[in-house]
């Protein structure tokens, strides 16, 4: 097991990342300070199936009252209905002041419970425990919770970091294939925006990555969240270099919110965004087309999406565009990159976006 913490004064928490973990959930939440109390596990339909058994064990072995919350599976669950049902069974519950919440799965599970702890009796201690690649490296760690409005998503959110993080890369193994490659664009986004070896060592070893080979992923994983952490403890708040972690994201949250949120996974909306990102890059602060061509490639060889989806340009996407976090009047805060392993912020009008996209 790999173990490094996020250094954030009062708020620093320990992060865990190894294969076959889970059953020391209980025993490691004690070692961080969170004592053994009735809790909340947080699931959906397909994690809970496979997983809340083993957790809900180890944490009783540690002397924790636990009840499990599950809700449907995938991106439509991550909205205010779903968020009021689960206050229903918090209360239900009878949780208090002194309790936690376990988020056990992928980033709209662990976004959802962290919303839900941070907002339950104005706050209460929250453990991540991603099961997807894209929770294990990126939505887990920094301390944003939110739910999807209809019109935009990760509107209705706030900033509540986690006691605890831990992440069982042998969780990896039981999901399906597009699932996981989905996550993968958030490991690829580290390397183009603040670590260009990470590039050439994901063109190495992506097959072993693919066949879900459990050093391999141990590895990636750490590396990702230390990428993560770094810029957090540096920029908690997303007040300047935080911005960079959305490189992507601008236009992939426009087409997951214009295309109706489950129809692209988040990843491969990601994905798409970025070769977007590397476009205007090219244009805007001279990346040299053979990066655009480089990270296409790798992007291509994960199996993920590589064009704009056909009739992209809608009313409904320019809208959800327009709503972006980092708007700033009539355009937006657009992250890009003049070197692969170096992003900055630029901001660009919506038509200087949608024109490169075209």
């Amino acid at each position: 097991m790999r173990t490094f913490r996020v250094e954030l004064g009062p708020r620093s928490h320990p992060v865990h990342v190894g294969a076959g973990i889970l059953d020391r959930l209980g025993e490691l939440a004690v070692e961080a300070g969170i004592k053994p109390t009735r809790a909340a596990l947080i699931s959906d339909t397909n994690v809970a199936p496979l997983f809340a058994n083993p957790v809900q064990t180890a944490l009783r072995k540690s002397g924790f009252e636990v009840t499990t919350i599950e809700i449907a599976a995938g991106e439509s669950s991550k909205n205010l209905e779903m968020l009021g049902a689960v206050y229903d069974r918090m209360i239900d519950t009878e949780l208090d002041r002194n309790s936690v919440v376990f988020g056990l799965g992928g980033g709209v599970v662990g976004d959802l419970a962290a919303f839900a702890a941070a907002t339950f009796m104005r706050g209460i201690a929250m453990v991540q425990v991603p099961t997807t690649i894209v929770g294990q490296v990126d939505s887990a760690l920094g301390g944003k919770t939110a739910v999807n409005h209809r019109r935009g998503k990760n509107l209705i959110g706030a900033f509540s970091q986690p006691r605890m993080i831990l992440a069982d890369v042998a969780t990896l193994k039981t999901l399906r294939d597009r699932e996981f490659r989905e996550g993968l664009a958030e490991v690829i986004k580290y390397g183009v925006i603040m670590d260009a070896p990470m590039i050439a060592d994901l063109e190495r070893d992506l097959d072993a990555i693919l066949a879900r080979d459990l050093n391999t992923l141990e590895g990636v994983v750490e590396r990702s969240l230390r990428h993560k952490a770094y810029v957090v403890e540096n920029d908690e708040r997303e007040g300047g270099l935080r911005k960079i972690l959305n490189f992507g994201h601008t236009v992939g949250h426009a087409i997951e919110a214009s295309a109706g949120y489950g129809n692209y996974l988040h990843g491969e909306a990601v994905a798409i965004g970025m070769l977007a990102a590397l476009r205007l890059s090219h244009l805007q602060a001279g990346l040299p087309t053979s990066d655009v061509q480089r990270v296409t490639t790798l992007i291509a060889r994960a199996g993920l999406p590589f064009e704009m989806p056909r009739k992209w340009n809608s009313v409904d996407f320019v809208a959800a565009l327009r709503l972006d976090k980092k708007r700033i009047e009539d355009g937006v805060e657009f992250v890009l990159v003049d070197a692969l392993g170096h992003a900055f912020t630029k901001k660009l009008s919506f038509e200087a976006i949608t024109s490169a996209l075209g």
